[in-house]
């Protein structure tokens, strides 16, 4: 008789217990480029994580990392405890890193490194404070399995071209050039839209008040016609 025995589970922990970011000014860069990334592929078969680990290595959980924003198309959209490749069927087309001086080691040798042996078609490095990057940002792209910098500022397989704002990327279609809001932006363009629409809305019950009080006075002089004996229709056609 052969005996059953109990197969041990991998268990792939979401948390290390390490802080989201470095500094506030990186975490407040991250939480804006995860969310305006979300809001611009809404909809679409593709999602956007933040600081979530991505283990590569199926039954080899300690072969993970935890890129600060990462953009993946041809899954399931909505948001995961974890990302597993095997599981998924795909890899980050995109990833982004907040880097600083004490993380450049990690980001521009560990991790490019990494992610260029697992095929993620771009990987874009922003220092929000300059420590290291003159420019704030660099990118590097795959050509021939091999990363190469990307000269133009533009993202390929999202369609956008990014530019330094101060402490933040801002990102632009490229096929529109339209600015992505940040949700400070699209706060304030909402409030700006609510009130030309209120605007509009108070100028067209004037007109109607204005038309209306017109119409009055015009019944009110017939009636004043009338009394004399003359008939307005008559007199003002």
């Amino acid at each position: 008789m052969t005996a059953l025995w109990p197969q041990a589970t991998t268990t792939y922990p979401s948390s290390d217990g390490e802080p989201v970011a470095e500094t506030y000014a990186h975490f407040y860069a991250l939480l804006i480029t995860l969310e305006v990334l979300r809001q611009y592929l809404a909809g679409r078969q593709a999602t956007v994580l933040a600081n979530q680990f991505m283990y590569y290595a199926q039954g080899f959980p300690k072969l993970r990392v935890a890129p600060d924003v990462m953009v993946i198309f041809e899954v399931e959209p909505g948001g995961r405890d974890n990302y597993k490749i095997w599981e998924e069927g795909q890899v980050p087309s995109a990833i982004f890193e907040m880097t600083s001086a004490g993380t450049r080691q990690q980001d521009e040798v560990e991790k490019k490194t990494l992610y260029e042996g697992l095929g993620v078609q771009e990987y874009w490095l922003f220092d929000p404070k300059g420590e290291w990057i003159a420019e704030q940002l660099k990118g590097y792209r795959l050509r021939d399995e091999v990363y190469i910098p990307i000269e133009d500022s533009c993202s390929e397989p999202l369609g956008l071209r990014l530019q330094i704002d101060g402490g933040l990327i801002a990102f632009y279609r490229q096929d529109t050039g339209e600015k992505l809001l940040i949700p400070d932006e699209l706060a304030a363009a909402l409030r700006q839209e609510a009130l030309l629409r209120q605007q509009a809305e108070q100028r067209a019950a004037a007109a109607e008040r204005r038309a209306s009080a017109a119409e009055q006075a015009l019944e009110a002089f017939k009636a004043q016609l009338r009394d004399r004996g003359i008939d307005p229709e008559t007199l003002l056609n």
